[in-house]
């Protein structure tokens, strides 16, 4: 269960959360807010994902496997996205916004969103091999007769 929270929280935060401060405060002021979202995001999805890791870890330790699986990679994987893409970025966003640093804010905003896109798909992928679907299992239509 706690993946599909994950990818829910992460895919919330994408198509609801993020640009409903820019619909209805000033441009500076929906920035801090959204700033605050992806801070608090950042340190979530660092717990979740260790905790999915070290969930798979001792699954696999139990089954008498001793390699990683392809869920310890997608955890591993958001961890670096979010590393990369908040705790890296997020300073160097700071000093373009100052005029320092050799990349724009415009830049580096979308390798911050390339990151976290990256990261909604692997919490999507682990949510759905947690649920133990197949892509042939899953209608969006309803049953097939």
């Amino acid at each position: 269960m706690l993946p599909g929270l994950w990818a829910g929280v992460l895919w919330c935060i994408a198509l609801v959360a993020t640009p409903a401060p820019f619909a209805v405060l000033a441009t500076g002021d929906a920035g801090r807010v959204v700033g605050r979202i992806f801070s608090q995001e950042a340190y979530l999805s660092l717990a979740i994902a260790v905790v999915l890791l070290a969930l798979e870890r001792r699954a696999a330790s139990l089954s008498g496997e001793s390699r990683l699986n392809a869920p310890m990679l997608m955890a591993l994987g958001a961890i670096f996205c979010t590393v990369a893409g908040y705790f890296g970025l997020q300073p160097m966003m700071a000093a373009a916004k100052a005029g320092q640093g050799a990349w724009t804010f415009g830049q580096l905003h979308g390798a911050s969103l390339a990151f976290f896109g990256i990261k909604i798909i692997l919490a999507t992928a682990l949510a759905w091999r947690a649920a133990g679907l197949s892509p042939r299992q899953v209608s969006l239509v309803g049953p097939s007769s």
